[in-house]
């Protein structure tokens, strides 16, 4: 098959970019290599990218995904990617990467690298929600001014931006103070400049979209392109029941095709595709290793004139390309999380026919290093918002003996999470709590003992480092559970995919299938018809991540907020080391 990069001028500061193979039930396509230099867009007259001709514009667009409000660099895995060594086969590691400073420099670098005009900046999704304690303290409003600086045009909402429901997004967008917060920064809230976009979140009662499906940039001499926006199906399962009541959450490539067929209505033919859902096991940076997944079947099935698709949720890097439903090509990236990456689609469009030239499309993902100089604007923004939180983000609240991390063994146990499930068990004996069991996506962060930008001691853990790790302000449910209820819900985990990480009271061996044997509480096996107190947080008592068994619970008695009973812990605890992660065992 040929390349999808045939005939197009490369820069001449970049070499190669590739396009690697999405492997989700696509025919496997070549990696996309670099053009030569004198090269013109094919069927064009000769000399069509030189002066005086202009029939064939080059759009580029950048974009992000799962920026989670990273304004400050990231430490520990959040500071790492995985690129290809020099031979171009073996993985490495390189760091440090991230930092809103930094991504800044390299979206305005890469924007003068090319016709500013014809260049816009775009994100797939979450780029609030889940944020660190500079972002969140002020209810996310630093990193809207953040990415309003940068000019971003429009976003896919994802599910974290319904993490404080409807009222709350629509602020973000619109503006205006927190109705219980009030403004920070002393300077009011104008709200987002640029436009979320949700095809298909629809109110229940109305039927009618609860924010728009698509926006058009419009670029000189008559350029369009549409993007559209698109999280989850599932985002009803990751985020509490009570945040997006009474909304609707469709499925993803219908609504694509509505939204398309819009566009197209409008004289729109270039279209590009923001969705909120990934695939996993992304190995490196302009490789395509992933597992077909979500997003690949989405990508494949998407409208025909969907020309290139942004994707996010699942925090991987990945740089593939799949066929769409009329077997054209098309590049499906991903940028992992949190402004390590900037990842780029370069569209050929042909004026005449209004539409992108595909076999010219390129795709590059490129890491945010920091061996460029921070921007200055950007600074200016941290040190305000950091100046302002100052005296409670540095409250000191307890001491660690050494890292505790997210780093998960061969059944999914981690430290931190077998931690945090240990202190919302401390945090409920009154209420009766035997055991208690923590989403590993609740799990943020990790815990590192070396000094943090609030200049404490080595080993001193102050309110944003913990916060940072349990952001979302959840509150414990402690319920009544019989045993078999309790097994059933292990159980599940095979079916959702995520390991609840259990306090230190219970523990038990995990077949290769998922069935779960020798359950045990305290030391005791369970009794199938015994009745236990199981404390877990509000988006899990609600059936989050597909524990629907946990909205059976019975009793129900609502405690502290997730984060003070960490602080709690650590605040009794001092010195606290990473447990052993033996309380789930491999069966046999």
């Amino acid at each position: 098959m040929p390349s999808a990069r045939q005939g197009r001028a490369a820069r001449p500061a970049r070499a190669v970019r590739r396009a690697a193979v999405l492997a989700a039930g696509a025919a496997l396509l070549a990696p996309l290599a670099a053009a030569p230099a004198s090269a013109a867009p094919s069927g064009a007259p000769a000399g069509a990218q030189g002066a005086g001709y202009d029939r064939y514009a080059t759009v580029q667009i950048l974009g992000i995904n799962d920026f989670h409000g990273q304004l400050e660099p990231p430490t520990g895995s959040s500071s790492r990617l995985t690129v290809l060594g020099p031979d171009g086969q073996t993985p490495q590691t390189l760091e440090p990467v991230g930092g809103a400073e930094y991504l800044a420099t390299h979206v305005k670098q890469l924007r003068r690298d090319r016709d500013q005009d014809y260049s816009v900046f775009v994100s797939a999704g979450d780029n609030i929600g889940g944020t660190p304690f500079l972002s969140a303290a002020a209810k996310d409003e630093p990193t809207v001014e953040f990415l309003n600086g940068l000019g971003l045009f429009a976003s896919s909402t994802g599910n974290h931006e319904y993490d404080e429901g409807l009222a709350e997004l629509r602020r973000i967008q619109d503006g205006g103070c927190h109705p219980t917060e009030g403004c920070f920064g002393g300077d009011g809230f104008a709200g987002a400049d640029f436009t979320y976009l949700s095809a298909n979140v629809v109110d229940e009662d109305t039927g009618r979209l609860v924010m728009p499906a698509s926006a058009v940039k419009r670029f000189p001499k008559g350029v369009k392109v549409g993007f559209i926006g698109v999280p989850l199906k599932e985002t009803p399962t990751i985020v509490s029941a009570s945040a997006i009541a009474g909304l609707q959450f469709t499925d993803e490539v219908a609504a694509i095709a509505k939204a398309s067929k819009e566009l197209a209505r409008r004289g729109v033919e270039a279209q590009v595709l923001l969705l909120h859902q990934g695939d996993s096991t992304g190995v490196a940076l302009n490789t395509c290793s992933t597992l077909p997944g979500a997003a690949g079947t989405i990508a494949r099935l998407a409208a025909a004139e969907v020309d290139a698709v942004f994707t996010g949720h699942s925090h991987q890097q990945y740089n593939c390309v799949v066929q769409g439903p009329d077997g054209r090509s098309r590049p499906v990236v991903q940028g992992a999380a949190n402004g390590r990456i900037v990842s780029e689609i370069d569209l050929t469009i042909d004026r005449r026919a209004n539409d992108v030239v595909r076999p010219l499309t390129e795709a590059l993902n490129h890491p945010v290093t920091r061996d460029v100089r921070p921007d200055r604007a950007t600074t200016r923004l941290i040190a305000k918002y950091a100046e302002a939180i100052a005296p409670i983000a540095g409250r000191e609240v307890g001491t660690i003996g050494g890292d505790i991390t997210r780093a998960a063994d061969a059944e999914g146990e981690t430290p931190l999470g077998d931690l945090i499930a240990d202190a919302q068990l401390a945090a409920t004996q009154d209420e009766g709590a035997q055991v208690a069991l923590m989403n590993p996506g609740g799990v943020r962060a990790d815990l590192v003992a070396a000094e943090s930008a609030d200049g404490e001691a080595p080993g001193v853990v102050t309110y944003r480092e913990a916060f940072t790790v349990q952001p979302f302000g959840n509150v414990l449910v402690t319920q009544t559970m019989t045993g078999e209820e309790l097994v059933a819900v292990l159980e599940q985990q095979e079916e959702t995919g995520r390991l609840l990480q259990p306090s230190s009271t219970l523990t038990y061996a995990l077949a290769a299938d998922g069935t779960v044997s020798d359950v045990r509480i305290a030391g005791e096996p369970v009794d199938p018809a015994a009745s236990y107190r199981v404390t877990v947080n509000n988006f899990l008592a609600d059936g989050g991540d597909g524990f629907t068994t946990l909205t059976e619970g019975e009793d129900r008695v609502y405690g502290a907020v997730d984060l003070d009973a960490f602080t709690d812990y650590l605040a009794a605890n001092p010195g606290v080391t990473a447990p052993a992660t033996d309380r789930v065992r491999p069966a046999g």
